[in-house]
């Protein structure tokens, strides 16, 4: 049987730093905040990266104040992953090397950049997340696609790219288009997939209104990833002001209690699983956590 990980996505959403008392005090340096959360939870999500791409010294500073055998996963930058990028997000000379015709616009995509700064924002990301891997400390990259990266040739072959651009380290793969997993031949192919390019894909718990299926299957024998985006129909395709608002929800006990077959399930198939909670509003993550790690610990 695989080891089981529990934790959240996010360790410094403001609902849970300014709205609650989770934390000693809600003046805490960041530092002093992730040994907190760390002496606590075995792994964690670092979703900061996918806003702005992380420097060394920012990711040296994760190993250098979380426990030895910690784990954080890490959120790939939203441009490697073909969402929206604000332009202040870049590097300047990345920004500036941003192709005639697009300049000035509110967001950057990757075909508004000529592929060698592509290959350069790559490259950057990899080597920034260096001092996690150098401490045993670097779970996966999450590579969440958007929607509208439906399970087309071309997009198959990006993802065979990204498994070759992040090189050796591991990665979770995340789709977020129903169309990837929704029939028995997509479901098949994907998976084949993944398992050839050595890839985890993320099982979601999400709500229904997101028409994502939830499909427990390891596809690398290493790690096996669930993230837990909580079932609220009525945020899910709103305008919410913030990711914690739009994965407001609170499981409930019955709700985590039925999942614990299901991790065990992949713990018998993976050598570890990341049970990650992303309802990052307030403390309702942290909590979730806490209860669930009872409940596959035997605490009915």
């Amino acid at each position: 049987m695989g080891e089981i990980l529990v934790g959240t996505c996010s360790w410094t959403d403001k609902t849970l730093v300014q709205g609650t008392d989770w934390y000693p005090r809600r003046s805490m340096p960041a530092a002093e905040r992730l040994a907190f959360y760390a002496a606590r939870y075995p792994v964690a999500e670092a979703d900061s990266t996918f806003y702005f791409p992380p420097t060394t010294q920012l990711v040296a500073g994760w190993a250098q104040h979380s426990p030895p055998g910690f784990t954080m996963d890490v959120k790939a930058f939203s441009l490697l992953t073909g969402h929206p990028t604000r332009p202040a997000a870049l590097w300047p000379d990345i920004r500036d090397a941003v192709k005639p015709g697009f300049e000035g616009k509110a967001r950057v995509y990757p075909d508004h950049l000529p592929d060698d700064a592509v290959e350069e924002v790559w490259q950057r990301f990899v080597s920034a997340l260096a001092p996690l891997v150098n401490a045993h400390k670097l779970g996966a990259v999450l590579l969440q696609y958007p929607p509208w990266f439906t399970s087309r040739r071309a997009n198959r072959d990006e993802v065979v790219r990204a498994r070759e651009r992040l090189g050796p380290l591991a990665a979770s793969v995340e789709f977020r288009s129903p169309r990837w997993l929704g029939s028995p031949e997509d479901r098949e192919r994907t998976t084949r997939l993944l398992h050839d390019l050595g890839m985890s894909l993320v099982v979601v718990d999400a709500p229904p209104a997101s028409h994502l299926a939830t499909v427990l299957e390891v596809t690398d024998p290493s790690l096996a990833v669930v993230r837990f985006h909580g079932r609220s129909d009525a945020t899910w395709d709103a305008n919410a002001t913030s990711a914690a608002e739009r994965f407001r929800y609170f499981y409930s006990d019955d709700e985590l209690r039925a999942w614990v077959p299901p991790l065990q399930e992949l713990a018998a198939q993976a050598e570890r699983v990341h049970a990650l909670m992303n309802n990052c509003y307030q403390d309702y993550g942290v909590r979730n956590a806490a209860r669930l790690r009872d409940l596959l610990s035997g605490d009915a």
